[in-house]
């Protein structure tokens, strides 16, 4: 072992670590970052712009009963989602955002998935 390797050993050895703490070190994401996204159902107009722009495919429309009536309405695979904001850029209405959460690993696959709510909330 050469004389530098030892000298770099030993600076690493009394340096604190580049990384965080994850789990006890939560690090407050950027302003404009994209996390979990989220759909104002009452703003949305059903257009189907918002599946169309999206690149991954994980906005589909789906038919929901409205008090009698069918109306349209996007139902997100966030699983499958890139977060590159095109669905939030194509919506007309701005019913589309994203919130700054970035804990997304689950167990179940169906936490993933957002389903529009009948309106009314029930």
């Amino acid at each position: 072992m050469s004389l530098s390797m030892v000298r770099e050993l030993l600076r690493t050895l009394v340096r604190r670590p580049v990384t965080r703490k994850y789990p006890y070190e939560v690090r407050e994401p950027p302003e404009r970052f994209r996390g979990r996204i989220v759909i104002d159902y009452s703003k949305c107009v059903g257009c189907g712009l918002c599946a169309r722009f999206c690149p991954a495919a994980a906005i589909e429309m789906v038919v929901v009963d409205a008090g009698g009536r069918k109306v349209r309405r996007p139902e997100v695979h966030i699983y499958r989602c890139v977060f590159c904001g095109q669905c939030e850029l194509a919506c007309p209405r701005g019913a589309i955002s994203y919130s700054r959460e970035f804990r997304l690993a689950t167990y179940n696959k169906g936490e993933l998935l957002l389903r529009p709510e009948p309106p009314g909330g029930g």
